[in-house]
């Protein structure tokens, strides 16, 4: 392991524990609780995606991978109901994170945390659109059924 994986490794596992923090006390487990994606389907989803994405802030930043990182917890965020702010609040945790790790960080991290919070923010309001959308269906359908039920004989 080279010393940018050792140091995106030390990031990302500070970083997850902080957004951990961030849930609701028995909402999901505890930093060093169940790391199994069935036991902790959403603990899992939030370390996988934060070890990926402290990756490629601190390398290549590829925008494919980080899209698909920021697919999956932003949609998980946004399905729990947190609000669009507190949804996206991972990606400036790192600030934090990344000021207490010191040493070879890149020296372009704030840009690199900002562009990630773009790209955060709009996949959450394309999330939050869908699930809006979605809502929407559902009510037309339920509508539809009520109607049809009481025609019938």
């Amino acid at each position: 392991m080279s010393i940018g994986e050792a140091k995106a490794e030390a990031v990302a596992e500070r970083w997850i524990e902080r957004t951990l923090a961030s849930y609701p006390a028995g909402t999901i487990p505890a930093p060093g609780g169940a790391r199994d994606r069935f036991r902790d389907p959403a603990g899992h989803t939030i370390r996988q995606t934060l070890a990926t994405l402290a990756r490629e802030l601190l390398g290549g930043m590829d925008d494919l991978v980080m899209a698909q990182a920021l697919d999956a917890i932003v949609r998980l965020r946004a399905v729990q109901g947190f609000a669009p702010s507190a949804a996206i609040g991972f990606v400036f945790e790192l600030r934090g994170v990344a000021a207490a790790a010191r040493g070879a960080l890149p020296t372009d991290l704030d840009e690199r945390i900002d562009r990630l919070a773009r790209m955060a923010f709009d996949q959450y309001m394309a999330c939050r659109d869908r699930v809006a959308e979605l809502r929407e269906k559902e009510l037309r359908m339920r509508l539809h059924y009520a109607v049809n039920s009481r025609m019938e004989p």
